[in-house]
């Protein structure tokens, strides 16, 4: 399970930089509509392919209300705020905000009864919060030109912590791919009805090639390897245990930065990856 959330940090962490590219000629909204798309037909293949269609039937009326409400928050909303953001605000920015996450996740929890957060684990969170805060705090733009980007991003947060927090009774009830497959298909499909006349506008003809491929390499491996991973991780070690492996995002975020986009690392942001993984280390495996 470790060595799958490691992989999604990885996959998450590029994904900044991947979408930051294909909104160069790719309008935000027909993008994120095609990403979501893609990411659907996959669940819903894989369900309706598999033998896990047959879980279909024991879901009950309560079970639809929660999906739709998962489904709307986690997916919809989260989707909009995301895409919208890493537009509008540098890397550095975003993968800071998105790194609060792990805390809004515990708090959350721990408030609605599914864990009781011990006093060394908290000590975790702050040793990668400082770490976090060594990765891009120092130098981050917070102008005007990005405050309304960076609000976007913690509107996101707070969407995806609610998801998180509030999937979890289903969780216990269904098997995560279900979860992930409706949940995702539900927002997804109220995300093309909003967009509906914007991409009826759209010239399709203006989208290069490589843009198309950063979508279908966003879609497939963000959007359904990593939200799979991301369910399983929830189901088997609880909301704290999965989110506190989002403080590595901004780490690998900012590498691809540095690679991809020519972004500097500085000695601040070296010392606070080491602080992230200590902060990691201790909140995953100390009890």
């Amino acid at each position: 399970m470790d060595g799958l959330l490691l992989l999604m940090v990885l996959i998450w962490g590029r994904n900044f930089s991947i979408v930051k590219v294909a909104l160069r000629d790719f309008p935000e909204g027909p993008f994120n509509a095609m990403r979501l798309v893609t990411a659907m037909t996959v669940y819903l293949a894989v369900i309706f392919g598999t033998s896990a269609r047959e879980r279909l039937r024991s879901l009950t009326r309560r079970d639809w209300i929660e999906l739709f409400f998962l489904g709307s928050v986690g997916t919809f909303l989260y989707q909009f705020c995301f895409v919208a953001s890493v537009k509008r605000t540098s890397v550095a920015n975003g993968s800071l905000i998105i790194g609060v996450s792990p805390i809004v996740i515990a708090v959350m929890s721990a408030i609605a009864g599914h864990e009781r957060i011990r006093p060394v684990r908290w000590l975790g969170i702050a040793v990668a919060m400082f770490g976090l805060y060594l990765v891009v705090g120092h130098g981050v733009d917070m102008s005007a030109q990005t405050f309304r980007g960076d609000l976007l991003m913690m509107g996101g947060v707070i969407c995806w912590s609610v998801y998180s927090v509030a999937s979890q009774p289903i969780l216990k009830r269904h098997a995560p791919l279900t979860v992930i497959a409706l949940t995702f298909s539900i927002g997804a499909t109220l995300y093309v009805l909003t967009l509906t006349p914007v991409l009826i506008a759209t010239d399709w003809s203006t989208i290069s090639g490589f843009s198309w491929l950063m979508m279908l390499t966003s879609a497939l491996l963000a959007l359904n390897l990593s939200y799979w991973i991301w369910y399983t991780g929830l189901k088997r070690l609880g909301g704290s245990r999965t989110s506190v492996y989002s403080y590595l995002t901004p780490v690998v975020a900012m590498i691809v930065a540095a690679i991809w986009l020519s972004e500097p690392i500085s000695g601040n942001q070296m010392a606070g990856a080491s602080a992230i993984f200590a902060g990691l280390l201790i909140t995953r495996f100390v009890h």
